[in-house]
């Protein structure tokens, strides 16, 4: 009998989070079928239709019914007949916010509940995300409101770092159902074409928000062109700070280009030219960090050394004079050093290329790791 899991996550799919897909498409036991209440507003990753849920395409939902029906769990009895011809055997909830929306399918169609944890969701101390302010405070308000029930009720919490279980700890998870699996990626997905020299380009990719730390970056810049005026800085992703951001490299840097949000194959394809690439992320003033950067790993895969922080769960994606160089949050002088030392040095980057993709190979491979999720199923399903 085939084994479903209902893959949860409330607007399906934001296009940042194909590590989801990527993990559900390395199924060899289970079958995911995705469920949630909305689609995603802006264009989302395209998911199969045969596998895919969404509350508002079967009945109607608006803002406040959301509201009502998170805090009541009452309604949508045509929803619930169709999760529950799925015949699923668990619940596997992405993020913590949807882990506390998931207890309501937990209740109604008795089944177990797993939730992984990613970063913000268990290191944002006040709130300052989301679309609107009104909107996300409720929903902020609820998930405090909701999150030591939601520990005593889940089955099994996953963190994607060591970092991440510590913090599940100390907002009162207990230990016990916590596990650890980091993300992961197909090796065989990010292969480097060896036969391409690489280009004085500094890479940048990810999301322009101040958790990231762009700004220190291109303040490094700056110092590594009056020295090194041939290395450009090539900044890929899109966020509210773009505008400022342009306006800080148009002051300071000779040579930059802001690409803006990329499909997978134009950043893969410049992770395949670039001399390295540089994560320098920091901890945000509500307290946002890093579980576990995605982009390293990519980037090491493709044996593009890399310079992060001493941050979050960075520390555990990249090895500090081992598969890449970490500075402390927010030094742009230590990261100039660190580009003009992998810069000027082509051994020291080999070094770190052939390190790294064997650490992705070995610990952050999705394929095995998934084996890894698959025997949790098992468990908590026994």
């Amino acid at each position: 009998m085939e084994k479903r899991v209902i893959i949860y996550r409330d607007e399906l799919l934001p296009y940042s989070e194909t590590f989801i897909p990527a993990q559900v498409e390395n199924f060899s036991v289970y079958t995911g079928v995705y469920v949630g209440t909305t689609r995603c507003r802006h264009k989302g990753y395209p998911l199969p239709s045969e596998q895919t849920l969404v509350l508002s395409e079967v009945e109607k939902f608006t803002p406040r019914r959301k509201q009502l029906f998170f805090l009541t769990g009452l309604g949508y009895p045509h929803w619930f007949e169709r999760l529950h011809s799925l015949s699923a055997s668990l619940i596997h909830a992405h993020f913590g916010f949807d882990g506390v929306r998931a207890l309501i399918l937990k209740r109604r169609l008795k089944l177990p509940l797993l939730v992984t944890f990613y970063g913000y969701d268990i290191t944002v101390n006040q709130p300052s995300l989301g679309d609107s302010r009104e909107q996300y405070d409720f929903w902020y308000r609820f998930y405090l409101w909701q999150r030591q029930t939601l520990f005593k009720q889940v089955d099994c919490c996953i963190a994607i770092s060591d970092f991440i279980r510590a913090k599940l700890i100390e907002n009162g998870c207990p230990e016990d159902k916590i596990k650890v699996i980091y993300l992961g990626i197909d090796p065989d997905q990010f292969k480097p074409d060896l036969t391409r020299p690489r280009e004085p380009v500094v890479l940048f990719v990810g999301r322009l928000v101040s958790k990231k730390g762009c700004n220190y970056l291109i303040q490094a810049m700056a110092n590594v062109q009056a020295i090194k005026p041939e290395l450009e800085l090539v900044v890929i992703g899109d966020g509210k700070l773009r505008p400022d951001l342009e306006q800080q490299a148009a002051a300071s840097l000779k040579r930059y280009r802001f690409l803006g949000a990329q499909p997978p194959e134009v950043i893969q394809s410049w992770m395949n030219r670039a001399l390295l690439l540089s994560a320098p992320s920091i901890t945000a003033d509500n307290g946002n960090s890093e579980g576990l950067c995605v982009v390293t790993l990519e980037a090491q895969a493709m044996r593009l050394p890399v310079i992060a922080s001493f941050h979050g769960g960075m520390q555990e994606a990249v090895l500090h004079n081992q598969t890449g160089l970490l500075a402390d949050e927010g030094d742009w002088q230590a990261i100039a050093q660190h580009i003009l030392t992998l810069a000027e040095n082509p051994d020291l980057r080999e070094k770190f290329a052939i390190a790294g993709r064997q650490r992705v190979e070995q610990d952050f491979n999705v394929k095995r790791n998934t084996t890894t999720l698959e025997a949790i199923y098992d468990q908590i399903c026994g």
